[in-house]
């Protein structure tokens, strides 16, 4: 059996999932660990989601699935970088969300435990219009500081990181520090690449846009409102004030497409929605002309047909990739526990697991 320290290993991706997937592989006791990556942190690319994204922990996953283990290995670990870490961009802050519809008050949730503060608001309590809420303390993260942060601590911790666009996956195994042989193995991290990049050319994977509005405006704590009959398909509303000065996130929406032009119809209904959710916004009386924009976003998430892909496939010539992607709009909040779950396939991939997926 190879030995783990010395075994070399290549993360295709620098986004959200590639860079922590470094980390908890440094966590493990690896020590040969190249990033190779087309965009880094810094970088502002379109097909690039990880700084486009709004982040905050919302978890959408249903109790006993994989999803909820990610989300809470994820939760545990953004909690303690928010008391510890600062300079990580995390913010623990209120949540206060409000729906439009009767349904869906009766939904048992896993995480109701988990989230400090978690409770249903009082009717008195609801704004005109509103069926019922609920509020939690949750965190928000501003991608502008935290990816830099991981960059930083990848950097700090010996992990090496070379600019590179591959047209191939098999590319990736001669990049790592010690090219006297191919890589031990590969960890596929490209997110919405998947779809493109040859050797995976995923078809499941999906581009879903989201558009934002980041604001200078202000806001205690972060807003949702959902269940509307009459707002269009894909449009939602939420406020999220990033921590340190990184502005106010309104949002949002998600539509399958490739297209990268902003709406501005949809960012005046997004604009609008969030006065209604969060009026503290803008001066009494003010509308949308209140609003001191900042700029106007789009991005792509991830999305992939049938979940996230994390799984072992093994190339002709012993080449073995593991896979990490596909996480849609959770990639951040779902991190930390996708990338433990990677790395246990790259384990499994080392020792010479059966459970190995080989494409002929």
């Amino acid at each position: 059996m190879q030995d783990l320290k010395s075994s070399a290993i290549v993360v295709v991706g620098a986004g959200v999932t590639g860079l922590t997937t470094a980390l908890v592989l440094r966590r493990e006791g690896y020590e040969n660990i190249t990033i190779v990556a087309k965009h880094m942190p810094g970088d502002r690319a379109l097909e690039y989601t990880s700084p486009w994204a709004a982040v905050n922990y919302a978890p959408v996953s249903e109790k006993g699935t994989a999803a909820e283990e990610w989300d809470r290995i994820s939760w545990a670990e953004f909690w303690r970088l928010a008391h510890e870490s600062p300079e990580a961009g995390i913010h623990i802050q209120k949540k206060i969300s409000y729906c439009l519809t009767d349904s869906g008050k009766d939904k048992e949730v896993w995480f109701k435990d988990l989230m400090p503060n978690y409770r249903f608001l009082d009717g008195s309590e609801l704004p005109q219009g509103v069926k019922w809420g609920k509020e939690c303390d949750t965190f928000c993260i501003d991608p502008a500081i935290y990816l830099p942060y991981l960059k930083i601590r990848c950097i700090s911790q010996g992990i090496q990181f070379k600019r590179a666009s591959l047209s191939h996956i098999k590319e990736a195994f001669s990049l790592h520090r010690d090219s006297s042989g191919p890589a031990t193995v590969v960890i596929n991290c490209t997110g919405v690449l998947a779809s493109k990049l040859g050797g995976v050319e995923d078809d499941n994977v999906v581009p879903v846009k989201g558009q934002l509005v980041l604001v200078r405006n202000e806001c205690s704590g972060m807003f949702g409102m959902w269940g509307a009959k009459d707002w269009p398909a894909g449009e939602s509303c939420y406020v999220m004030n990033r921590p340190f000065g990184g502005g106010t996130v309104l949002g949002g929406s998600s539509h399958q497409t490739w297209d990268p032009t902003v709406d501005m119809d949809l960012a005046k209904r997004i604009m609008q929605r969030a006065i209604e959710a969060c009026p503290q916004l803008v001066k009494p009386g003010e509308g949308i002309e209140g609003l001191d924009v900042i700029h106007h976003s789009v991005g792509f998430r991830p999305v992939r047909k049938g979940g996230p892909r994390i799984e072992v496939e093994e190339l002709p010539g012993n080449l073995k990739i593991v896979h990490n992607y596909g996480a849609g709009g959770f990639g951040y909040q779902s991190s930390w526990g996708m990338a433990s779950a990677a790395v246990q396939k790259v384990n499994m991939a080392i020792r010479g697991s059966s459970e190995v997926c080989t494409l002929l």
